[in-house]
């Protein structure tokens, strides 16, 4: 396991675990506390998540405020994603930034998004399994959820119009999130 690289906005980091292939296929070892311990990553996961989407499904951008804010340990099993990790940490030099990472099953390579990060991903591929090790248990009543199409954050969609949930039609832009839940933290 090392690590491939860290990002302009503090605290991302894109893991690349050794791969072992031969005639037969490949094995990884997706997770190995040790490892990343030395590696300085140290996080005790709490909940492993995992969803299944068909190509151009937008999932996010979601955020849960302490005292359930999750860090996710993130990776795809199979077909292809772009993952995002926006930054909303209001104290935060980069508040609003983002930044994405492919994430595809050939590479093994996972994204850390650490608590206090919007998240999300679009499906690239039909049947795309997205894998997540999270630091906190999911607590609906502490998830805020912002949109997709917001200019303030303007996500780069590559000219894929995505297809997202109900629930994800009635999420609040960045400037609302500031004005209801920055004072919160």
């Amino acid at each position: 396991m090392q690590i491939n690289r860290n990002f302009e906005i503090e605290g991302l980091i894109e893991f690349r675990p050794n791969i072992y292939g031969d005639d037969r296929g490949q094995f990884v070892e997706t997770y190995n506390r040790e490892l990343l311990s030395e590696l300085g990553f140290k996080k005790d996961f709490k909940q492993d998540n995992q969803s299944i989407s068909k190509a151009n499904v937008f999932r996010g951008i979601h955020l849960q405020l302490d005292p359930f804010a999750q860090g996710k340990l993130v990776r795809v099993a199979k077909g292809k994603a772009i993952d995002y990790a926006v930054d909303l940490r209001p104290n935060s030099p980069t508040f609003g930034q983002w930044e994405s990472v492919i994430l595809t099953p050939e590479d093994a390579n996972q994204f850390w998004v650490p608590a206090g990060f919007g998240h999300a991903f679009m499906a690239l591929e039909d049947d795309t399994i997205f894998c997540y090790k999270c630091t906190e248990v999911y607590a609906p009543n502490h998830q805020v959820a912002l949109r997709w199409d917001d200019i303030d954050i303007n996500l780069e969609m590559n000219g894929i119009t995505p297809e997202i949930s109900e629930k994800d039609e009635q999420a609040i832009s960045l400037k609302e999130y500031t004005k209801q839940y920055v004072s919160y933290f």
